[in-house]
């Protein structure tokens, strides 16, 4: 019985890799690159369009490559200006993006995962439980998509994967997929621009840092382990006082540092103490702190601390000497603030 022929999934390979797949076909290095400038120019879906290459040439990619793209089910705009797109996969999975508007550029939130393993009692998408990995061009389409969304002349300078999923748990895709996010003939973002959000899986997290630079963020939320396990269990795997050793001991380029995302949960992470612990538990690593009210939202029953109780957590956060900022949470509105990505579950769309 003849097996029917897999297409490469061109948007899923690097530069480097175009070009060996080219090489395979019998066509020269060079043409690597220009279609890699092709595939992620906004608009492209078709090798039609590649003027660059001849008629003879855009066939034989068409015989044995595809281009994949992401369907846009549903646009939600919170009174805030974010807007969430939601993505129809081809096996009909969702996930969900997250355009955040600033004063003078605009910020991308992106997938990594459909659903998560992770378990984090906070997380909406956890509820969702784990269904499959992102493909490096399902997680760069996003991007690409969303600067479409939001106009070719709009400053899109930030890329943050505090999406849906672990990143860290789909690490050769995703590494993948900031090969080519990064590579100035694709879209061309700067490492100092691109922050990877981890809850904290230590070996791959340590081999992030020797591979590529980008930004870190680490998913704390408490200083202890009793708290902190019950939060989130992958702290059963990798306790406080270890994701925090591994820290110090991440590769960080010069002037850079961790920074340390901390969801405040009335009664269950706020108190003072707990304050005074997470500056103890600090000390020596490059930090800084960003402080999350709780997003309360459908199937969680957690609730935000009082603003005022919030700003004395912060002020012995800033008496240490840390930088300690308030998140203010866009789209809270359309369930698109952080902790509230949750794909398509009941009552969501």
């Amino acid at each position: 019985m003849n097996q029917i022929k897999q297409l490469a999934d061109l948007r899923s390979l690097t530069r480097k890799d175009l070009e060996a797949w080219l090489a395979s076909l019998g066509l020269p290095a060079y043409r690597g690159r220009q279609l890699f400038r092709w595939l992620w120019r906004p608009g492209i879906d078709s090798f039609g369009q590649m003027t660059e290459f001849s008629k003879e040439a855009r066939c034989l990619l068409e015989k044995h490559g595809v281009i994949n793209t992401l369907k846009i089910v549903r646009r939600l705009v919170s009174e805030d200006g974010t807007k969430k797109l939601v993505f129809e996969l081809d096996d009909k999975h969702y996930i969900e993006s997250v355009i955040i508007p600033e004063k003078k550029h605009v910020t991308l939130c992106l997938s990594s995962q459909v659903g998560c393993a992770m378990g984090c009692a906070f997380c909406r998408t956890a509820l969702m439980g784990f269904v499959r990995q992102l493909s490096p061009s399902e997680i760069v389409l996003q991007a690409l998509h969303c600067i479409e969304e939001a106009g070719l002349d709009t400053n899109v300078r930030n890329i943050v994967f505090m999406g849906m999923g672990e990143p860290l748990a789909n690490y050769d895709n995703f590494i993948k997929a900031l090969r080519i996010l990064m590579d100035n003939l694709g879209l061309d973002f700067s490492s100092r621009r691109v922050t990877v959000s981890t809850c904290g899986i230590i070996p791959q997290m340590l081999k992030l840092g020797e591979e590529i630079d980008v930004s870190l963020a680490i998913s704390l939320h408490a200083p202890d382990d009793e708290t902190r396990g019950k939060l989130m269990p992958i702290n059963k795997k990798y306790p406080v006082d270890d994701l925090l050793a591994a820290c110090r001991q991440y590769r960080l380029a010069p002037r850079r540092r961790i920074t340390f995302e901390y969801i405040l949960i009335k009664g269950v992470n706020d108190s003072l103490s707990q304050a005074k612990e997470l500056v103890r538990k600090l000390h020596g690593i490059k930090a800084k702190v960003n402080l999350i009210p709780f997003n309360e939202g459908p199937e969680l029953e957690f609730r935000c601390p009082d603003w005022q109780h919030i700003l004395l957590f912060q002020k012995v956060l800033l008496d240490a000497g840390y930088t300690t900022i308030i998140r203010k949470s866009k789209g809270r509105d359309i369930l698109a603030a952080c902790g509230q990505l949750a794909g398509k579950i009941k009552g969501h769309f």
